[in-house]
């Protein structure tokens, strides 16, 4: 299982620049079922900066929540980096948040294959930038983890917090 550091947790750590940059954000979680936006609610004031959670563990929750299109799940798979860009992309816009968040993977402890193992997770960071400057991105990032569903879940949740933590502070450096 993968470490993450026990003090402060991610959850509290991406308070301070969110509300620094009074920015906003959404998830829309898969194989985390709604685990991200429980760990951004654990931390007290958190209204400030969280707008929602949608749990699109179906295809149908895809297509319908977040405007995956049909054709990029068939062709690709809901486990896949353009599945996880149109979630991210489609929670942001959707929710009308400064950033979307998504993932989705398989936990296991089945459901895995050669190409795309138990434990593999795609991980989505989309930005909002202002009209006009071309600045708006969506970003994904492919992980594996190791242990039971619970761990693999939880790996996976401080993961997309973790990425987008980086993602604020590249955008408040600049």
């Amino acid at each position: 299982m993968r470490e993450f550091a026990a003090e402060p947790p991610i959850e509290e750590r991406i308070a301070e620049p969110l509300r620094a940059t009074d920015a906003t954000v959404a998830t829309a979680e898969s194989c985390t079922g709604g685990l991200i936006g429980s760990y951004l609610t654990d931390v007290p004031g958190s209204s400030d900066y969280f707008d929602r959670t949608l749990a699109t563990y179906s295809y149908d929750s895809k297509m319908d929540l977040v405007g995956v299109s049909r054709e990029t799940l068939d062709e690709h798979g809901a486990v896949s980096e353009p599945v996880a860009r149109q979630m991210a992309r489609g929670v942001r816009d959707t929710a009308g948040t400064t950033w979307g968040l998504s993932t989705t993977g398989i936990a296991g402890p089945d459901g895995g294959s050669e190409e795309t193992p138990v434990g593999t997770v795609f991980v989505g960071v989309a930005y909002r930038g202002e009209w006009g400057t071309q600045d708006s991105f969506a970003r994904v990032r492919r992980y594996e983890f190791d242990g039971t569903r619970a761990e693999v879940k939880e790996q996976i949740a401080r993961q997309a917090l973790e990425d987008l933590l980086t993602a604020v502070q590249g955008k408040r450096g600049q």
